[in-house]
């Protein structure tokens, strides 16, 4: 049996994101997303940390896929390129549950990224 707390991997994320309702024209979004599957961290304002990939990104924020709610409210979020990490200072602003015990949560991007150690 696998942690239940154990990051998703990408064929996890492929699952629910073929499990979602895609609605062509419907996106009433300010900024344009672009797909990203790559492993993030958020940490809550609580201190707590959760292993989670992206689903998607834009000028203005960043959809996850984790195991756990994450409530709302201010997050840091860890993202890793293959030269070095990026921090996020991110306001989670929802969180529901998808299948396989997973969570989908969305956030607005309170800062610009700082490189990290």
């Amino acid at each position: 049996m696998s942690d239940p707390w154990a990051r998703p991997t990408v064929r996890d994320l492929k699952e629910i994101l073929e499990s979602i309702d895609k609605r062509d024209g419907d996106n009433l979004r300010e900024f344009e997303r672009i797909e990203l599957m790559i492993p993030a961290e958020v940490t809550t304002a609580r201190g707590n940390t959760i292993p989670a990939m992206t689903r998607e990104i834009s000028r203005d924020g960043v959809g996850l896929l984790h195991r756990g709610s994450i409530s709302s409210g201010m997050a840091t979020v860890k993202l890793a390129s293959e030269t070095r990490d990026y921090v996020y200072r991110v306001v989670i602003e929802w969180c529901m549950p998808c299948q396989n015990g997973m969570f989908i949560s969305g956030g607005r991007f309170e800062s610009k990224p700082a490189a990290a150690k």
